[in-house]
């Protein structure tokens, strides 16, 4: 996945890594709350993300940070629990004329479970997700 947002580079590795902002923008679709955010934000440390649905329903995310080159790189597991297979997420951020490219891979052990995570709707919750950080960065500005 990838965007640009109009905000600097620093700005966008800061929403991205305390865990005072995931809340306010890596929601997904309406809708959802992050009542947890834990950020263990160092090479080999844990981070949980728990979101929750108007309707009382959660899900839960946790992983550990393999690589972080700030403000341009985080590498990091992705564990969803169940039956989903472990993943391996690299962010990479690049700035050019004030302006932040952000490029998220997943990499998935198999076809078959990236085309499975497809299917969940991931897409447009990231979409949204980019959309609101947009928003966000600029009353961090």
């Amino acid at each position: 996945m990838t965007r640009v947002v109009d905000a600097p580079r620093r700005l966008v590795f800061e929403a991205w890594t305390h865990p005072e902002h995931p809340p306010h923008w890596m929601l997904g679709p309406e809708g959802w709350t992050m009542p947890v955010c834990e950020i263990d934000y160092r090479s080999g440390g844990a981070w949980h993300f728990v979101w929750r649905r108007s309707d009382g329903s959660e899900m839960g995310m946790r992983g550990v940070y393999q690589e972080i080159v700030p403000p341009e790189r985080i590498v990091s597991t992705e564990s969803w629990g169940g039956d989903w297979p472990e993943t391996l997420n690299t962010l990479l951020l690049s700035e050019e004329d004030g302006k932040t490219t952000i490029t998220s891979r997943v990499r998935y052990p198999s076809k078959e479970a990236r085309d499975a995570a497809l299917k969940t709707g991931m897409k447009e919750g990231a979409s949204a997700s980019f959309d609101r950080l947009e928003e966000y960065l600029r009353t961090m500005a």
